[in-house]
């Protein structure tokens, strides 16, 4: 998943808070894994560094969210799953076969979410929704 990493330090110091290196790490990984839940943030990160237990990944993930770093999105009935907050804008594609997540741009969603405002006068957050499907390589064989 690209996407460019916010400065974490200037985030932290503007608001009185500590640079850690487990911030960063938490972070950083977020960045790199793209989808990831907080159980599999933390089994990336204790594969290369010791002493992170899942309890410091959890308060750090609810820390970068209530900073705006980081959103979070459930893509099924399991655990949520994390990724930049500026990703934040695309909807999910999740595969019911082999759990593949994709993404699509909001602008595929322009005449629903017209339609929903000006019918019912509801605002569509693109940002929190997953459409569940099968994708092309598992449809292939069909």
């Amino acid at each position: 998943m690209s996407g460019q990493a916010p400065n974490l330090a200037e985030v932290l110091r503007a608001r009185g808070l500590r640079v850690t290196a487990q911030r960063q790490l938490v972070l950083d990984t977020v960045r790199e894994s793209g989808h990831s839940t907080a159980e599999q943030i933390h089994e990336n990160i204790s594969a290369h560094v010791s002493g992170v237990n899942i309890t410091t990944v959890y308060r750090t993930l609810d820390l970068l969210e209530s900073l705006g770093l980081v959103a979070h999105t459930h893509l099924s009935h399991g655990a949520p799953v994390y990724h930049l907050a500026g990703d934040r804008g695309h909807t999910h594609l999740v595969c019911h076969r082999c759990g593949e997540v994709d993404e699509v741009s909001p602008e595929v969603f322009f005449d629903v979410r017209r339609y929903l405002q000006q019918e019912r006068g509801f605002e569509l957050d693109i940002g929190h929704v997953a459409l569940f499907g099968t994708c092309a390589a598992c449809g292939e064989g069909e």
